[in-house]
């Protein structure tokens, strides 16, 4: 395995943290258990990937589909971002940690939105990893939202139909402000992006892997990162220097 001295490191990196569930289920747990240790491993590869020199960290946590699980595991996944929260205050504290949630925030209960408010203002500041909580989250939930907000600004003359572009559309994103992935990794070797950052992956290199999400180490994003490190990356035929 490479040293990271070595390697080429990605400035953002985007995790679709899946297997939870099936992990639990091959050690005979309910998948609630699953879910547990996965915010764990949330935690760890926080500090790992800061550790290694990536700035921008964005994990798909809770997506606008996952209101259609059984009633009793959405509600488990409720308590475990409350509980959460509370954790990556102080986690975000400890390492200078900037803390963003992204999705439809209205979608979430008062007392969450609530949580996720203090969260981002105490840590707005802070200088070490950017670090982004899809919640609520689709990609195109999302176009559709950032869609709707440039209409409504037509629509009262604060936007000429003629200058939408590209840019207006990022910056009513989500995201704005954060540069698109890098790099996508999707764990327990599913290989699709279930509608997550539909408009920034659009040059992202892929990296799947069957490790479940609760399994997934320091040695594990080091190995992605290597094979990250062995793609030719090229934007309209042009390597990237």
């Amino acid at each position: 395995m490479a040293e990271v001295a070595d390697l080429k490191i990605p400035q953002h990196v985007a995790i679709i943290l899946d297997g939870n569930g099936r992990w639990a289920k091959r050690k005979g747990m309910p998948r609630n258990y699953g879910h547990v240790q996965g915010a764990k491993t949330v935690e760890v590869i926080c500090e790992e990937a800061y550790k290694m020199g990536i700035q921008y960290l964005t994990v798909y946590a809770f997506s606008t589909e996952n209101w259609n699980r059984p009633a009793d595991e959405v509600e488990a996944l409720m308590k475990l971002l409350r509980n959460y929260m509370k954790t990556c205050l102080s986690t975000a504290k400890k390492n200078r940690m900037c803390v963003r949630v992204i999705g439809d925030k209205t979608g979430l209960d008062d007392d969450i939105r609530q949580r996720i408010l203090e969260l981002e203002e105490a840590t707005k500041e802070n200088d070490g990893l950017h670090f982004q909580i899809a919640l609520n989250y689709g990609g195109r939930d999302e176009l559709v939202r950032a869609v709707k907000d440039i209409a409504a600004k037509a629509v009262a003359g604060e936007v000429d139909v003629d200058s939408i572009n590209e840019q207006l559309l990022n910056d009513a994103l989500d995201t704005k402000g954060i540069p698109d992935p890098d790099l996508l990794i999707r764990t327990c070797n599913e290989q699709r992006i279930s509608n997550f950052l539909l408009w920034q992956l659009a040059y992202t290199e892929f990296y799947f892997t069957e490790i479940a999400w609760p399994d997934f180490s320091k040695e594990e994003l080091l190995k992605a990162v290597e094979a990250y490190n062995r793609r030719d990356r090229r934007y309209g035929r042009i390597e990237e220097e």
